[in-house]
């Protein structure tokens, strides 16, 4: 990963297939450049090879207009994209979408069927009626608001009381990442000796600690209970420096 996203010149020659994350990576948060989406279609046809992208959280966008998804670039049908109603309603509902290019359709049918032969017929009835009648589209406009009044707190929060952090520019999704110019593991100590978890940039890498930083979540919290969950960050990192 770089500031444009993934770099497509790494990915290796033998590879059949790429998961991306274009509209808002995870965990960093940064869209992929278009010149970046450009490349990695034609290495994918170059390579025989298959993307799976993977819209998580395109519906809570706050600045500036929706992304295209990397499907809309892709002529020759390498591009299966997918998506779920987890973040969107609830994960209970286990209700997902994917549009796959019709030479793919007979064998990812089959591979559904084989795995669970459909998903609840009920549970799909209501929500296409709940789309339809106009609810979902007003369901997720009431949520953008929550969710971008959450996302400002968490932002002004920790450019007031952590000066050691530095916010990851990020204009969409349920969670602001931030760099930091000190070592975390101290903090993370600190913290779980007060029984408070929290997640940094390197729980989501293959090497532990290879990106000083944190994942600050925000979509289960309510706006209220936010500032002084980060405050207390700031006395998790005071006593440690006490300590050391």
């Amino acid at each position: 990963m770089d500031d444009e996203g993934i770099v497509v010149d790494a990915i290796p020659d033998d590879c059949r297939l790429v998961y991306v994350t274009p509209s808002h990576q995870f965990p960093l948060g940064v869209p992929m450049s278009m010149a970046r989406r450009v490349a990695l279609i034609d290495c994918a046809r170059r390579h025989d090879a298959a993307i799976l992208e993977d819209d998580y959280d395109t519906e809570f966008r706050y600045t500036g207009r929706p992304l295209e998804p990397l499907r809309s670039l892709d002529s020759s049908g390498r591009v299966l994209y997918i998506g779920s109603f987890s973040k969107v309603l609830l994960p209970g509902l286990r209700l997902g979408f994917l549009v796959a290019p019709p030479g793919l359709r007979p064998a990812l049918a089959k591979a559904k069927y084989l795995t669970d032969w459909h998903s609840a017929s009920l549970t799909q009835a209501a929500l296409a009626e709940f789309m339809d009648s106009g609810e979902f589209a007003r369901h997720i406009r009431r949520t953008r608001r929550e969710y971008a009044a959450r996302r400002e707190v968490v932002c002004r929060v920790v450019a007031r009381e952590l000066p050691d952090l530095r916010l990851i520019p990020s204009s969409a999704g349920l969670h602001v990442s931030a760099f930091s110019a000190t070592p975390v593991r101290p903090m993370v100590r600190a913290a779980r000796r007060a029984g408070v978890r929290i997640y940094t940039l390197g729980d989501f890498t293959g090497v532990r600690d290879a990106l000083d930083g944190f994942v600050f979540g925000f979509g289960a919290i309510p706006r209220d209970r936010i500032e002084p969950g980060q405050r207390e960050l700031r006395t998790f990192a005071d006593s440690d420096r006490a300590l050391t």
